[in-house]
């Protein structure tokens, strides 16, 4: 099946944000992530992104935006989580997302397996967001064709720059090379930075732990006061 037309999922551009919450993390379980995505929604997101084929299914009932689904799986011996195999794909597609987050990075074989989870989503009716750490994996999933690049792993692979702040030149450079929209992610802390990555080409921009994580967001204010009163 042909790419999936993005602009018939996203009315526009703007935030998608992004709820999860790992087995490990304080809002795991319930319906808190449904909730995350009504509020979002209620607040003026566009899209929901989310882990899991308990809260994809949750929030699909929940609020009527569009979701951005993924299955973060550890496999022994491999660094790639995001959805890695075929069974995560047919999940996340058999739990309602519109469009397959999975990771399409320069890591052991994952270009040469991106082509066939890529099509196993299409021929299902579902679009393709390809989480990619460097301009060169984004190009190599426009050609597989991704409907959407998303900047998610740059820092996060072993040889993609680490930085503060969202990959902002990553962002500009990709959306000059291809067509396909730019999902802006990745350490996206403040409404200043989103927006400063939508004016770098973006089409649309991912913020998560800024707004759905709160251990974290305590943690960087605990850090603040701490270095205060010592």
């Amino acid at each position: 099946m042909a790419n999936v037309d993005a602009a018939r999922i996203f009315a526009r551009r703007g935030l998608i944000v992004s709820c999860q919450a790992l087995e490990d993390e304080p809002l795991h379980g319930g319906d808190t992530m449904a909730k995350m995505a009504r509020a979002a929604a209620h607040s003026g997101a566009i899209g929901i992104r989310t882990n899991g084929v308990a809260d994809i299914r949750a929030i699909k009932e929940e609020v009527e935006l569009p979701v951005i689904g993924l299955i973060k799986r550890t496999i022994p011996g491999s660094d790639v989580f995001i959805t890695p195999t075929l069974e995560e794909v047919r999940a996340i597609v058999e739990a309602g997302a519109d469009i397959v987050a999975l990771d399409v990075t320069d890591r052991e074989d994952r270009l040469e397996r991106a082509a066939e989870l890529i099509a196993c989503a299409h021929e299902a009716g579902a679009a393709v967001m390809a989480d990619i750490s460097t301009f060169e994996e984004g190009l190599a999933a426009a050609r597989l064709g991704a409907d959407f690049i998303g900047t998610t792993l740059s820092g996060y692979t072993p040889y993609s720059p680490k930085l503060e702040g969202p990959d902002l030149g990553l962002v500009a450079r990709l959306s000059e090379a291809v067509r396909t929209p730019v999902v802006a992610e990745g350490r996206i802390w403040t409404p200043a930075e989103a927006a400063a990555a939508l004016q770098a080409g973006a089409t649309y921009v991912v913020v998560g732990s800024a707004i759905t994580r709160p251990q974290l967001i305590t943690a960087r204010y605990a850090e603040a006061v701490r270095k205060v009163v010592g």
